[in-house]
């Protein structure tokens, strides 16, 4: 039964005694005298129920596929009353009368209009005595609300009643409730109707029909059995007829079986990345059809071993329900009804026999969450089965140890960073921002090398993340760097110009988390792009042949760190990875990272390369691709264990594929949002991985509100300790001496243009046609352009358009076009075809 709003608790009296002798007399107040006060006013109200009984096998096994995904991510549970609350708001969104109520004003009969749907919850509280009380407290505006914000907005309703702290706004204004008596095992309840409320619904006990309750389990599955659940609508008649209220039931009945994209909504809210389980007849079988299955089963397993990487979560930017025809288990004959099912399977997870929903279970967890798997492109069947032992088992989370350490090195990672963006504004410094669970990957790789007693680890990069790495794997001094990325370089060194900061190389000793050590060492690259990634075989080969142990343990890790567009665009990584296995060349293995920010400088992936995965080249080497989301660390970091594993048995490259973002351009005096708008409003909106990670490691329950703060208390402690010694090394005295001035070029060659040329170049960066909308951002650099002719202020960028200009004129007025648009002079057109 429903009662009102309690009341604050009254002081407890005497009980008085009764005439008779035997019994006592204990007056209501509080709560109890508002219960049975609004019992006595329900009494007014003429209700009438309907009742359903709804097949609850989908919703048992769509909640099942939530919560297993809940558990792996954010943490938290979804209940049957949450996903039964939700089909209820829905449904009345679909029959709204059953939200109205009857009013009596002034002697008039009223029928009122909520314009809002204000969920009641029913909430059995247990008092310290073991008395029990009933409240109901409201979900406002629950019409509004998607399933995670009705979720969210349930648990706090709960929370705070459990913990007495539910206002008076909670209790009022309730139009409609849910009751659940099925908690306590009730079957069918026909609870009370309150004043100014039209419908309650009671959701009964889930349950086998009676006559099915003594059968085995074996055989419930094999007749296609469901437990059943029994929906009551006690609805005021006065205003609600029956034939609404079967209605009502029915949309409700309709939407716990899929219909009208309900559950599509719900994983679509949760961002769980695959199609919910589907409603669908069981299919009769014969013996002929059992065997048939069984086949159909093991296709299944081949598919998700070939395509499961097709469906898994592994872009940390955007959501999408992913799917594929191959991994569908209706396209295989199979349904629902066969996941209570065993077939056999053949050693599939070290078993024999295996019910169909533990089979796709362990399926989805090795190949669907956040780390895809391209592996079955490996000839050698030893490869294939080394890899199977140890994807296809129960995931096991890491230890608390290992947690403890992987926020540690997001909590450095973005640190460095924040300090740069902070002290360097503008500067060009490349930052791993969005991709910090390289310095987790990276550390991972090294501390299983020092396990082992490797002789070193080399390392070959570009820019991205350069000195992220240098800091915080390599270890070199904060103050060091700084004084180099400052212009305080060795004058005595071979360094050339510009941004050479980002090039620079660094040796260092690894500490692992065992107290192993390993040398490591970050090689010299005086190019942004991929030149570096022979030089790193070449010195990784010499150190072991100098170790003479080239041939048998290969003692010296190499591991090369790529970008996406580099890994899939540049030549010279093609031919690294064919000479890999070459006797002359061979090294014992490469672990290959790239770094997959989704973009290359300014284009997207479906602009610059035909295959699918930037990783395809790695193909012909037959190395196994682990695509890995870059917001789950610890699947980063249990992925570069296994690679390195692989590594050390088959001595063979392997690549790993981290999927990140790139939250400021390609360096920062870039603005990304020109070319890459629609991505970038996606990505001011996320948060970092590090406190991604915190909430989700304080959701699951790994560790404790307390351990969260002096995780924080490490970040800002790293912040503090960049500072600071950045600020000694400010400090210390200067040592450096003057270079050897360099010779003038010896060969003078006229370059100059007229007066005239210069002017009409300028002219073109403003005199734009009315077809032409420019970026806002982007016109009044245009402008200063043009200006700068006159004030006689050209810089580098206006120099860039005056060199192209000439040769862009030409070739529009000689009717060529060349490579600018049509209709527009010099460097405009140039910009426009480069443009998004």
């Amino acid at each position: 039964m429903i009662p009102a709003p309690a009341a604050p608790p009254a002081p407890v009296t005497a009980p008085e005694k009764g005439a008779a002798e035997g019994f006592e007399l204990v007056q209501l107040r509080g709560p109890a005298k508002a219960v049975a006060t609004n019992m006595d006013a329900s009494l007014e109200v003429p209700t009438a129920t309907s009742v359903r009984a709804v097949p609850a096998k989908l919703l048992i096994d769509n909640r099942i596929v939530i919560n297993n995904h809940l558990q792996r991510a954010r943490g938290g549970k979804v209940s049957f009353t949450h996903l039964i609350g939700y089909a209820l708001v829905q449904a009345i969104k679909a029959a709204p009368g059953m939200n109205y109520s009857y009013k009596v004003e002034d002697g008039k009969a009223f029928l009122v209009k909520p314009e809002h749907v204000n969920l009641g919850l029913a909430i059995d509280l247990v008092k310290p005595n073991g008395d029990r009380q009933l409240v109901v407290a409201a979900i406002k505006k629950a019409e509004t609300l998607d399933f995670f914000g009705f979720w969210q907005a349930y648990e706090d309703i709960v929370r705070r009643a459990r913990a007495n702290k539910l206002t008076m706004d909670d209790f009022t204004g309730v139009t409609v409730s849910l009751t659940n008596p099925g908690g306590i095992g009730t079957v069918h309840s026909v609870p009370r109707l309150m004043q100014n409320q039209g419908t309650i619904v009671g959701v009964g006990a889930m349950e086998y029909p009676a006559e099915f309750q003594g059968s085995a389990p074996e055989t419930l599955s094999r007749l296609g059995v469901s437990k059943i659940m029994t929906l009551t609508s006690t609805y005021d008649h006065r205003v609600i007829q029956g034939a609404a209220s079967g209605e009502f039931l029915r949309e409700i009945h309709r939407l716990l079986l899929g219909e009208n994209g309900f559950y599509d909504e719900i994983f679509e809210s949760l961002r769980i990345p695959y199609e919910p389980v589907r409603w669908a007849t069981d299919v009769a079988t014969t013996h002929d059809d059992e065997v048939n299955k069984t086949a159909r089963v093991m296709e299944l397993i081949h598919s998700y071993r070939v395509r499961g990487h097709l469906m898994a979560d592994t872009d940390p930017l955007e959501y999408k329900q992913r799917k594929h025809p191959d991994l569908d288990v209706v396209q295989h004959g199979l349904t629902l009804w066969d996941l209570e099912r065993e077939f056999a399977v053949g050693g599939f997870g070290g078993q024999k026999m295996m019910k169909l929903r533990d089979i796709l279970g362990l399926l989805r967890n090795t190949y669907c969450r956040t780390v895809g798997i391209e592996y079955m492109h490996i000839q050698d069947p030893k490869q294939r089965k080394w890899l199977q032992e140890r994807l296809e088992k129960p995931y096991a989370k890491p230890e608390r140890e290992e947690q403890l350490r992987i926020l540690r090195r997001l909590n450095s990672a973005e640190a460095f960073e924040t300090f740069l963006q902070t002290k360097y504004v503008g500067q060009k410094r490349f930052s791993l921002e969005g991709g910090e669970s390289l310095i987790a990957l990276l550390d991972a790789t090294i501390d299983s090398a020092a396990e082992h007693r490797l002789d070193e680890a080399v390392i070959g990069m570009a820019h991205r993340g350069r000195l992220n790495v240098l800091a915080n794997i390599v270890g070199k001094p904060y103050g060091k760097i700084f004084g180099e990325f400052e212009g305080n370089l060795d004058p005595k060194s071979m360094h050339g110009s510009g941004d050479v900061k980002y090039h620079l190389g660094a040796e260092g000793t690894f500490t692992g988390l065992d107290g192993e050590t390993v040398k490591v060492s970050l090689v010299a690259n005086p190019s942004h792009l991929e030149t570096v990634d022979p030089v790193v075989e070449g010195i990784a080969r010499a150190k072991q042949d100098i170790l003479d142990q080239g041939g048998t343990t290969f003692p010296v890790l190499p591991i090369q760190i790529h970008g996406d567009a580099a890994f899939a665009g540049q030549g010279v990584v093609a031919e690294t990875l064919n000479m890999s296995q070459l006797r002359g060349y061979r090294t014992g293995g490469t672990v290959h990272v790239v770094v997959n920010n989704q973009v290359g400088f300014t284009a997207a992936p479906a602009a610059s390369r035909s295959s699918m995965y930037c990783t395809d080249v790695a193909r012909m080497i037959e190395a196994p691709i682990f695509h890995v989301n870059g917001d789950d660390p610890e699947a980063v970091v249990r992925v570069a264990r296994l690679a390195f594993e692989f590594r050390q048995t088959f001595h063979k490259d392997v690549v790993i594929d981290l999927i990140c973002y790139r939250r400021r351009g390609h360096n920062e005096a870039d603005n990304p949002s020109f070319t890459q708008p629609l991505m970038y409003d996606l990505i001011d909106k996320k948060r970092s991985v590090r406190k991604l990670y915190t909430e989700g490691l304080i959701g699951r329950g790994d560790i404790t509100m307390e351990e969260a703060e002096q995780a924080l208390q490490d970040f800002q402690g790293q912040l503090e300790k960049v500072f600071a010694e950045v600020r000694d090394a400010a400090q210390a005295p200067a040592d450096a001496t003057a270079g050897k001035p360099v010779a003038d070029f010896p060969v003078s060659i006229q370059t100059g243009i007229s007066q005239e040329m210069v002017k009409r170049i300028a002219a073109s960066q403003v005199n734009l046609p009315d077809w032409l909308t420019v970026h806002p951002r982007l016109l009044p650099q245009l402008q200063r352009r043009a200006a700068s002719v006159e004030d006689n202020t050209i810089d580098w960028a206006m120099g860039k358009a005056v060199h192209r200009g000439p040769d862009r004129s030409r070739r529009h007025h000689h009717g060529g076009g060349g490579a600018g648009a049509p209709g527009l002079p010099g460097a405009v057109g140039e910009g426009l075809r480069r443009g998004p």
